[in-house]
């Protein structure tokens, strides 16, 4: 099999891996193809938490008797333990695979590399580091949780092209596109949990439900506030889903979010406003942006991102890997801080 072939195979399993996201957390999206004399066979991948993994949904769907010669690509390390289920290389051994071709190790300090070595102690061929980068990105939320314990956390804003969220109070309170809140309602579909300050409920009383994709559950709302006192008739206190709002008084965000983790929350979406997301960036604690810019100057007194700020320039959080986009009239600015 040619190198080309491998990237081809593993290019097909991660499609097959993406599938899964926003429903199987707090586990990984894992995809599977099995490859038999350069075709395609069979493909599988995680549907949610508990049930079977991505290789042996693939297994499950091979032809009888294919498997002998028929080499597996997964996107992530098999697991070795036994956990909400049986462990894949056990059943990837008794399948009779010869050779299996891995994407990225398993990030967990308990099982990093383990499922590789099983592998090969049986005497199976193992190739791993197939498109690592793009294995390894598709599941960064799970990968930062399942190391330091707290959700990967996603700044998302709409504003002017000056840096403002200012509007009067008798308009809508939307300064982006349809498109953009289409697209914004897609990234809350793909994440654990929503997060707000209390100005945020108080003033557009947000329902911050998904409308549109589907996905196994709704994410928890998480309300920041100061006081003690939240209106009771609020979207968040008195909808359907209720039950999977949060309130934090008197924390910072440091300390929701490490509770959030202990929750087994291993994504969250900072949604706003202003007070928070400064909160965030002075905290360090952003690990992708996601703001939309409409093409409107409205100047004002309500900043984007509020805050205390970076001391100096060369402090600043400089966003690594930047991709802009139109989507709709606006433009999607997307990528990775970093503080030197």
């Amino acid at each position: 099999m040619a190198p080309d072939d491998y990237d081809r195979f593993m290019r097909r399993a991660l499609v097959e891996a993406a599938k899964g996201i926003g429903m199987v957390s707090p586990n990984p999206a894992v995809g599977a193809v099995l490859v038999r004399r350069g075709r395609i066979i069979a493909t599988g991948f995680h549907r949610g938490s508990g049930l079977p993994h991505a290789e042996i949904e693939c297994l499950a769907a091979a032809p009888a008797g294919s498997l002998g010669s028929a080499t597996l690509f997964v996107t992530l390390e098999p697991c070795c333990t036994t956990g909400r289920t049986p462990p894949c290389t056990s059943a990837i051994v008794q399948a009779g695979i010869a050779r299996v071709v891995v994407g990225a190790v398993d990030p967990n300090p308990l099982h990093r590399g383990r499922g590789i070595r099983k592998l090969k102690d049986a005497g199976l061929e193992v190739i791993d580091g197939v498109l690592e980068k793009e294995c390894t990105r598709l599941n960064e939320s799970f990968n930062k949780w399942i190391v330091t314990g707290r959700p990967f956390v996603i700044a998302k804003c709409g504003t002017s092209l000056d840096g403002h969220l200012t509007r009067r109070s008798n308009e809508t309170r939307w300064l982006t596109s349809a498109a953009a809140r289409a697209a914004s309602m897609k990234l809350r579909s793909q994440v654990d949990a929503i997060l707000i300050g209390a100005n945020t409920l108080r003033e557009d009383n947000p329902r911050l439900t998904i409308r549109g994709p589907n996905r196994a559950e709704q994410p928890w709302r998480v309300v920041l506030t100061k006081s003690a006192h939240l209106p009771q008739s609020a979207n968040l206190s008195s909808d359907r889903f209720a039950s999977r709002t949060l309130a934090y008084r008197g924390k910072t965000l440091a300390q929701v979010l490490d509770d959030l983790g202990s929750r087994e929350i291993t994504s969250v979406l900072i949604e706003g406003g202003g007070d928070v997301l400064g909160q965030a960036f002075d905290g360090r604690l952003v690990d992708r942006v996601h703001f939309f810019l409409a093409p409107i100057l409205t100047g004002g007194p309500v900043p984007a991102v509020a805050g205390e700020g970076a001391n100096s320039t060369a402090e600043s959080a400089r966003i690594r890997e930047l991709k802009v986009q139109k989507v709709g009239p606006d433009l999607l600015v997307t990528g990775y801080p970093h503080w030197d």
